[in-house]
């Protein structure tokens, strides 16, 4: 199968790219990497009537400090994360869990805004990013306003993104010297979808905590304070009928490990 026929704009700056989505409408979609709209267009899971690129755009391929932060523009790499191309203030949380995506043929198109934006829950970013208290920076003709990342999935390939606007990228928090990361996926083979994802980290000289469930069917689950067993499965409880009882063990698990590689838990 093919796509439906659509336009195809390529422009050079956010402000006409904001223009083409606003005169578009909902019937309009943005491209960055493709390496998720690409086959849902093949399948028409997809139909847009205007297909938007934005990789000509600068402004979202720029990385710059925020604060005391990092703003990643929504077009980098994973593979520029990956390789150490830009300014890494997670003391390498980023570039590890960007060595983990999938394959280094995506990771080389893909892009941390369109995994964001295409909001599958198995994805990396949105757990890693939920986890360590970044931000999303939306773009739309009203102006700019600002998500946490924990909090920009609505649901399964459903996101906070109104009509006309663009994710123009993410600010991440600089971790101190001190803190300890942890990070576990469980998959069946390396650069399969994830069954379930767990997140902690552990920063005290911020006073920052925080363990994050991914890969559950909706919005990552986020449990702010120090890793505790019985948070996690209270947490994975809530989810209900939507999980069953190997997920939830296995979600469980995914966590414990994740908290032992931090070194907040024993083994």
């Amino acid at each position: 199968m093919k796509p439906v026929d659509f336009d195809y704009e390529c422009p050079g700056d956010l402000d006409s790219a904001l223009a083409l989505m606003s005169d578009a409408g909902p019937s309009g979609r943005v491209l960055a990497g493709g390496q998720s709209l690409g086959p849902m267009l093949n399948l028409r899971l997809a139909q847009p009537a205007l297909l938007v690129d934005i990789t000509a755009i600068p402004e979202l391929k720029a990385v710059e400090p925020e604060g005391d932060g990092l703003l990643i523009g929504a077009c980098v790499t994973h593979a520029a994360i990956e390789d150490g191309a830009i300014a890494d203030v997670t003391n390498g949380t980023l570039a590890s869990v960007a060595g983990g995506i999938a394959y280094r043929a995506v990771r080389n198109r893909g892009t941390i805004g369109g995994s964001l934006a295409h909001a599958d829950p198995a994805a990396d970013w949105i757990s890693c990013l939920s986890t360590l208290g970044a931000e999303a920076v939306i773009a739309g003709a009203a102006g700019e306003r600002r998500v946490s990342v924990g909090e920009f999935m609505d649901g399964a390939f459903e996101t906070v993104l109104g009509v006309g606007e663009i994710l123009r990228g993410v600010v991440v928090p600089k971790l101190s010297s001190t803190a300890r990361w942890g990070y576990y996926k469980f998959c069946r083979k390396a650069g399969d979808f994830a069954e379930a994802i767990g997140a902690v980290l552990h920063d005290p000289e911020r006073n920052v905590a925080r363990t994050v469930l991914g890969a559950t069917n909706a919005r990552p689950i986020v449990i702010d304070g120090p890793y505790e067993d019985d948070a996690v499965r209270t947490s994975i409880d809530t989810l209900g009928s939507d999980i069953d009882s190997y997920d939830r063990q296995v979600h469980f698990v995914t966590a414990k490990r994740a908290a032992m590689i931090a070194g907040v838990r024993a083994a």
